[in-house]
C-alpha cells in the first residue's frame, strides 16, 4: 500500500487533536490464527472447558492480539504517513476481551518533535482500545516517526527547519475522555 493524498503529514496534526476509529469485532478465527502465528496456545485462549474454571469463565483473546488489532485500527485513526513505529513508552492491559467483542481505537497527539530538518517528525500518541460498552481494555503511550512536508533545500543547499521540539505537553497516565 502506498500513501494516498488523504494520508496526513507530521505538519498536518496538532497536539491535542483526537480521533476515534471504526469498529472491529474479534472472531474465533482471529484468536486461533494469532495462536498459530505467535505459538501462544495457552488454554485460557484455546480451551473452552479449561476457561470455565478461570475467573473469566470463557476463553479470552490474547492481549498482544488486541494490541495488534489496535495497531491496525490506528492505520486510519488518523491516516498518517507513518515511516516507523519507534517505541511503546507504556502499555496497560485493563480488561479482558472475548470473541464477539467489538473494539475501537481512540488516538490523541500528545507531543511532536521535528526530525530531519522537517522531512519527518516524531509523534507521541495516547492510544486507547475500548470495547462495545465503552470500557478501556488496553491503553498506553506510543511513538511513531512520520513523514513531514519538510523544508526543501534551495539552490544554495540551505534548509530552514531544524531538529527541535515543536510542542511537549505532559499528559497524566490513562488519558481518557
Amino acid at each position: 500500500m502506498s500513501f494516498s493524498s488523504s494520508h496526513l503529514y507530521f505538519d498536518d496534526v496538532e497536539v491535542g487533536q483526537e480521533w476515534e476509529s471504526s469498529g472491529r469485532t474479534v472472531t474465533e478465527a482471529d484468536v486461533v490464527n494469532f495462536a498459530g502465528v505467535s505459538g501462544d496456545f495457552n488454554p485460557i485462549h484455546m480451551d473452552h472447558e479449561y476457561a470455565k474454571t478461570t475467573p473469566f469463565r470463557r476463553p479470552i483473546a490474547h492481549g498482544l492480539l488486541v494490541f495488534a488489532m489496535g495497531s491496525g485500527l490506528g492505520m486510519f485513526c488518523p491516516p498518517m504517513r507513518t515511516v516507523a513505529f519507534l517505541q511503546v513508552r507504556e502499555w496497560n492491559f485493563r480488561e479482558p476481551l472475548y470473541v464477539g467483542d467489538t473494539i475501537r481505537l481512540r488516538s490523541k497527539v500528545l507531543e511532536k518533535t521535528i526530525r530531519g530538518r522537517g522531512r519527518r517528525g516524531e509523534i507521541v500518541w495516547y492510544r486507547g482500545v475500548f470495547n462495545q460498552d465503552g470500557k478501556i481494555v488496553q491503553e498506553g503511550i506510543l511513538v511513531t516517526l512520520t513523514e513531514g512536508r519538510g523544508a526543501r533545500r534551495g539552490a544554495d543547499g540551505a534548509a530552514a527547519a531544524t531538529d527541535a521540539p515543536v510542542v511537549a505537553v505532559p499528559e497524566p497516565h490513562g488519558v481518557t475522555e
